[in-house]
């Protein structure tokens, strides 16, 4: 698939591409989200809820059709579908809004150290805060989280599984979220999942894999930044308590006690982010047209040369799956820095992140500070595969020479 001409910003007035290679990080955003957004603010633009007149109602009507889409894109039921900032807020709303008032002394939270820091930073704040043991997946010899090793370390005392379904890093090919799920509802925990490297790129069926929260970030599925989602199940979004309080999330106020309304609404106090909702919409929109199996399987096509091309590269390490990944390749360049490689690539046009990813316990596993990262989206080509190899050789060229 070549989609370039859908994102403005990969292709410059003079016909000049970018290599961009940083989805991971954030994607780009195609011109059916930019219109949608340029749409509600010359045309929709009021808050929602609050008025009784026809643009509100316009506001609020294109609010509530967005979070459809959003739930219809993971096989969720609209009530179940939370507006969040990111991933980052929706981790943290179930680690203070549920695991605070569920947790005491000896349960166990169940993660790793492969995780970001939003999917552990916050679990490591439950924990101190209730007197819970956090404990961890042990990792395999790439570094990886494996179905298998997290069955093996599910206890009677875990209470919390709390796993990104593909890391930010490594690239691993899915966690079976169902096999743990089953597994960790057999001893009464409840599962986490960190969804943002997986939703924007493959199938997600949130019921079938059985888990009791999802989050996911917006502005990595071509959607706009300030827009994130937590998916819960009904019953216990039923049993959680509101983690914003104020306008529009209330069923009734008094002087001294209030009354709250039903998910999500409960959730969502203030005035939410309607245009990045309705973006957010328009992105799902574009996704689901390309068909999200088709989009998995370029990824993982990309994802796969691409650490197959960089280990040919005299002097590079790649990290992660010997074999069978997502469009994630973390490598690094002897002897070179991971922010002087990001450099120099940056001087050809090519745009990769380097440093640690919000994972510094991963780091220390696999024993360095950081890594360059390049990440593919359904945008990529392999002609950007070309280039980055190519970029990568150029560097290690001048490198060498430099020292020599």
């Amino acid at each position: 698939m070549d989609l370039r001409q859908d994102f403005p910003l990969l292709v410059t007035p003079e016909g000049k591409q970018l290599t961009y290679l940083d989805s991971a990080a954030t994607a780009q955003k195609p011109e059916l989200v930019l219109q949608t957004l340029d749409h509600y603010y010359r045309h929709d633009n009021a808050n929602v809820y609050r008025g009784v007149y026809s643009l509100a109602a316009r506001a609020t009507a294109a609010f509530e059709q967005a979070r459809e889409k959003v739930a219809s894109f993971i096989h969720a039921e609209p009530d179940e579908v939370i507006f969040t900032s990111g991933t980052t807020e929706s981790v943290n709303a179930v680690a203070w809004a549920w695991a605070r008032a569920e947790l005491k002394p000896g349960d166990e939270i169940l993660t790793s150290e492969a995780e970001h820091h939003s999917n552990l930073v916050p679990w490591q704040e439950a924990a101190r805060a209730t007197g819970a043991k956090l404990t961890f997946v042990p990792l395999d010899e790439d570094k990886l989280v494996t179905t298998e090793a997290v069955l093996a370390a599910i206890t009677p005392r875990t209470k919390i599984v709390a796993l990104a379904q593909v890391s930010n890093v490594l690239g691993n090919l899915p966690l079976n979220v169902a096999a743990i799920s089953d597994a960790a509802h057999r001893v009464g925990a409840v599962v986490i999942v960190d969804g943002a490297q997986s939703v924007p790129h493959m199938p997600i069926d949130v019921h079938a894999m059985g888990a009791d929260f999802v989050a996911f970030s917006g502005h990595k599925m071509m959607g706009p930044t300030g827009i994130g989602v937590l998916y819960g199940r009904r019953q216990m979004l039923a049993v959680m308590a509101p983690f914003h309080f104020g306008g529009e999330m209330i069923s009734h106020v008094d002087a001294e006690s209030s009354t709250y309304k039903d998910a999500p609404q409960k959730f969502e106090g203030g005035t939410p982010p309607i245009a990045q909702a309705i973006g957010l919409g328009a992105a799902c929109d574009y996704l689901e047209r390309l068909d999200m199996s088709e989009v998995m399987a370029h990824d993982r096509t990309l994802g796969e040369q691409a650490a197959s091309r960089l280990r040919r590269v005299p002097g590079v390490t790649v990290y992660g799956p010997s074999e069978g990944r997502m469009g994630v390749v973390s490598f690094n360049l002897e002897d070179v820095h991971p922010h002087d490689v990001a450099t120099a690539l940056d001087q050809q046009g090519i745009c990769v992140r380097a440093g640690h990813h919000c994972c510094q316990p991963l780091m220390r596993q696999l024993g360095v500070a950081a890594t360059v990262r390049a990440s593919f989206y359904a945008y990529n080509t392999e002609a950007d595969i070309d280039k980055l190899a190519a970029g990568v050789m150029s560097t290690m060229e001048f490198f060498h020479h430099v020292a020599h």
